[in-house]
């Protein structure tokens, strides 16, 4: 046995091709004493395969590392992960072994090593106890998104790569998610791929990608693959949204025969702070044709290259609906813009509404859900909403002041506590003065009151008064109000006021 141990070398030989063999990788491999690969049941190694031009065949040892499981069902005690563990546990004291004697070992990782790749379970259980240098590797995705030949991610756009073996849900979530997106890990997951492809919207500008670099490449659009026969060593390609071919019939050309119906997506920007934007609206933007909406709101939206605006003014929900509408059945991938969330006072019932129309029924709408304003204004105070709550518009643009007049003496006798939209503007001015009489003839002038404007904006104000001493002309059309029930407290502390309303209420209370 030698006095000096070994040392041990993760090496990334690539994706398929064996001349994406890095110069250091080839050189390694053709030094060490050890080659070690792992390979299926069947015997057969990607791996060596790929370094076979830089192996010196009669004069090293080869060390095979055959999983006891692949994808198939086992019995061992511990279930699949049980048997894998085991697996790594063996393996790694038979390249002790030759470790301790001081043999160089060259363990044979496809694409990086730390890539999803099994040399991390040999690091994670020998670095510690001996050297070990990685050598990285041209990844799988890389040669991937070379083979699909359309740039795959630029200027701010995001990578994300997940694996097909993630829960269907999550996958969707994070597609919507994401920029540039890679899947790896598919064979028999890939009809659940192509589900959630579909889903999050992205089917129609996904690739598929079959051993990529090597002599039987095969790059296609993933519609039309054959769910059957797609093996493990592929992956599906999203390009970021900035390189996206769009067809003719989206970009205004003249495509001839049947045109693609596009989709509608109703979004919620959320109360004022970008940051409150979910991620999800924020892919729905980015991969947007073409964006709707109040000019004021649209304002928010940072257009990227090739996308159209379509501003307009805030009394024409129905129009603005029919326009996006009449959009998306030419092709294109239309979203609608409202503030807080799009099914609060905003574009989701007016773009649902006009989809009923027969004109548009075969146009494909989604409504995608924002913070709201009364969480905004809530969360700003404490919890406020704690307890049950109505919603109630003071516009009487669309609906009668008497019907809201009753709404709100509704709400007041049965104890909720009331979130107040649209409470004035230029041209309605006395309806807070309404409001206010209402609060104090009901429920008298001690009743807490919340007033947030431009919540999440540069010009936020948030204030904590009662129904008695509230000023009406202080409140604007930028403003929300709050009505507390009378489990509402107002709690004096040493950040300021803290509101809320306890959810135990009376002798009822669990």
């Amino acid at each position: 046995m030698s006095d000096v141990a070994g040392k041990l070398w993760g090496v990334g030989i690539g994706p398929g091709d064996s001349e994406l063999v890095t110069v250091k990788a080839a050189r390694v491999i053709g030094e060490a004493d050890v080659v070690a690969y792992h390979c299926a049941r069947h015997g057969r190694s990607v791996a060596l395969g790929i370094a076979k031009p830089y192996v010196r065949e009669d004069e090293q040892v080869f060390e095979e590392l055959m999983y006891p499981v692949t994808t198939e069902t086992t019995d061992h005690p511990g279930g699949y992960r049980g048997a894998l563990e085991e697996f790594y546990t063996a393996a790694a004291q038979r390249l002790a072994v030759h470790l301790r004697a001081g043999r160089s070992v060259a363990l044979l990782a496809e694409g990086d090593p730390l890539f999803y790749s099994s040399y991390m379970h040999m690091h994670k259980r020998l670095s510690a106890d001996f050297e070990a240098e990685i050598v990285p590797g041209v990844t799988s995705v890389s040669a991937s998104t070379a083979a699909v030949g359309i740039p795959w991610v630029e200027a701010d756009e995001t990578v994300t790569v997940l694996p097909g073996t993630m829960a269907d849900d999550e996958l969707v979530r994070r597609l919507r998610d994401s920029d540039a997106v890679a899947i790896m890990k598919l064979g028999r997951t890939f009809p659940r791929v192509l589900d959630a492809l579909e889903t999050a919207g992205l089917a129609d500008v996904a690739w598929y990608v079959e051993r990529a670099s090597t002599g039987t490449q095969r790059v296609i659009p993933v519609r039309e693959v054959d769910p059957t026969s797609v093996p493990y060593f592929s992956m599906v390609v999203v390009p970021g949204a900035l390189n996206r071919p769009v067809s003719e019939s989206v970009t205004g050309g003249d495509a001839g025969g049947d045109v693609a119906v596009g989709e509608v997506v109703v979004v919620g920007l959320g109360p004022g702070a970008d940051r409150w934007t979910t991620p999800e609206v924020a892919g729905e933007l980015a991969r947007a044709t073409d964006i709707v909406g109040y000019k004021t709101y649209l304002a928010r939206v940072t257009p990227r290259t090739g996308q159209r605006m379509h501003a307009s003014d805030n009394k024409v929900e129905s129009e603005r609906a029919c326009m996006a509408l009449d959009l998306a059945a030419r092709g294109a991938r239309v979203v609608v813009v409202s503030s807080g969330d799009p099914g609060v006072f905003a574009m989701a019932s007016a773009v649902v509404e006009m989809a009923a129309e027969p004109a548009w029924e075969h146009v494909g709408v989604r409504v995608v859900p924002g913070v709201t304003a009364a969480n905004a204004v809530a969360a700003a105070v404490g919890a406020p909403l704690g307890h049950d709550y109505a919603v109630i518009s003071l516009s009487d643009r669309l609906k009668p002041w008497e019907t809201i007049e009753r709404r709100i003496r509704a709400a007041l006798e049965a104890d909720l506590v009331i979130a107040i939209y649209n409470p004035g503007s230029a041209s309605r001015t006395w309806q807070v003065e309404a409001l206010q009489r209402i609060l104090v003839e009901i429920v008298g002038v001690d009743r807490p009151v919340v007033l947030g404007r431009d919540v999440g904006g540069p010009d936020e104000a948030v204030s904590v008064t009662s129904a008695g001493a509230l000023i009406p002309a202080q409140v604007d059309m930028r403003t929300l109000i709050i009505v507390g029930s009378s489990t509402t407290r107002v709690v004096d502390r040493a950040g300021g006021a803290a509101v809320f309303t306890s959810r135990r209420y009376g002798p009822a209370a669990d």
